[in-house]
């Protein structure tokens, strides 16, 4: 499902205007950008988790060469899902 089918789908559910879902979707997106730049963390009760994590420095290995390489530190996103998302997974069988 991409950006334009879940706002069509949450405006029919909701009976609202595509637009306003579009402009809903478009704060949360700066919303949460924001958020993290900030270093905090974000939480949907039930649905998700965004936060700001850090990844240490590595050596790593080009799989090409073989040669050592040096990864530096860097952040990154960690999204968790949340309890509804988790037991709505679970209920697909395999």
């Amino acid at each position: 499902m991409n950006k334009a089918e879940l706002v069509s789908a949450i405006a029919k559910r909701a009976d609202v205007p595509s637009s306003t879902v579009d402009a809903v979707l478009n704060g949360l997106q700066e919303e949460l950008v924001e958020a993290i730049t900030r270093g905090e963390k974000v939480a949907v009760s039930g649905l998700l988790t965004v936060e700001r994590t850090q990844r240490s420095a590595r050596t790593g290995r080009n799989p090409q060469t073989g040669e050592s390489i040096d990864i530096p530190a860097a952040n990154t996103v960690k999204v968790s899902a949340g309890s509804n998302l988790k037991k709505a997974a679970s209920n697909v069988p395999v």
